[in-house]
């Protein structure tokens, strides 16, 4: 593997799938060479670098490559189940699937500060992938999915993002074929790989998930009326090419309830909110403009199917002066 973390003035930027192809069966060589037949150890988010990083070990070493994913409960409605899809039956990955919801949630109940719930989330994510590892024997590589940004904002030194921390004993060389590559590239390596779309062109996601989009302190049914609701948003994006056009779309839930009327009875229910931005790096961010009839056919459909939510409101403000998650 190229040691050094400079991308070579003279590399192609990757957008086409010939680039791609030739990208891959380079990097398939480098990896056979750096690793030989020792085992590789993964995280696998469902995220686009992870992803893309699984994928093309897969294809270079096969069931060498060990990935694990931890599922904390706080996903996206139908992501961890796509990883299981993808990766095991599509790919026969090596994979382990850690559904991990229960004790993420116990941990959150009752805490607010959004903080600190961030670093419950990054700890016990540490912890647990820390106690799969611990119970393999013969890794000797953790890959990464480092990209080249990743490398210009942190001058060089990368911290362990896709792990968040790794057990002090385990001595292991890391593996990050897709170091010098931009996000673009990325996706279209993910295509050239055979990964679907909505794995590929997946939008940027917390590491704390839903956990900073659930405001205020999680209760299992707040978490579970934020997660359709956004569902719903996703699907009526798709529906309507909103998807493709906005950088960054999804709900929050406050914790707190308005009355409402449903079947001419009073209903207390908690407002969803949606967030849709454009952004380029960022840093500042515009609000994409929704047309109302696709807002009139999202309100209705979340305030007629999702249980607890009762109002859809808009959030209008651009970055700055709001940031882009609410917490």
């Amino acid at each position: 593997m190229q040691q050094n973390n400079v991308r070579p003035e003279t590399m192609a930027r990757i957008t086409t799938p010939e680039l791609a192809a030739a990208f891959i069966e380079e990097q398939v060589r480098e990896v056979r060479a750096q690793v030989g037949d020792k085992q590789v150890l993964l995280a696998l988010s469902g995220g686009v670098d992870s992803s893309v990083v699984a994928a093309l070990l897969i294809k270079a070493i096969g069931k060498q490559l060990v990935s694990v994913h931890v599922n904390h409960g706080l996903m996206r409605k139908g992501e961890s189940e796509q990883v299981i899809e993808v990766f095991r039956n599509g790919l026969d990955a090596n994979l382990i699937y850690v559904d991990a919801t229960d004790r993420f949630l116990d941990l959150l109940a009752g805490e607010a500060d959004p903080e600190k719930k961030r670093k419950i989330i990054g700890n016990e994510f540490i912890k647990v992938f820390d106690e799969e590892a611990g119970k393999l024997s013969g890794i000797s590589f953790l890959a990464q999915g480092t990209i080249y940004p990743d490398i210009l904002e942190s001058h060089g030194v990368k911290a362990h993002h896709n792990v968040g921390g790794l057990p002090e004993d385990m001595e292991m060389e890391l593996v990050e074929p897709l170091k010098l590559l931009y996000k673009d590239e990325v996706r279209v390596v993910g295509k050239a790989l055979g990964l679907p779309d909505e794995m590929v062109f997946r939008q940027p996601f917390p590491g704390p998930g839903l956990g900073v989009r659930c405001l205020g302190a999680i209760t299992r049914d707040r978490l579970h009326a934020l997660r359709e609701a956004d569902a719903i948003l996703r699907e009526e994006f798709d529906k309507c090419g909103l998807a493709g056009k906005v950088w960054q779309y999804f709900v929050a839930v406050p914790d707190f309830k308005s009355v409402g009327v449903r079947d001419n009875k009073r209903y207390e229910g908690w407002p969803a909110i949606i967030r849709a931005v454009n952004t380029v790096d960022a840093m500042t961010a515009t609000i994409e403009e929704i047309p109302y009839d696709v807002l009139h056919r999202i309100t209705e459909r979340i305030t007629h199917e999702v249980e607890g939510i009762n109002r859809v409101l808009l959030d209008l403000t651009p970055k700055p002066i709001g940031t882009i998650e609410w917490e």
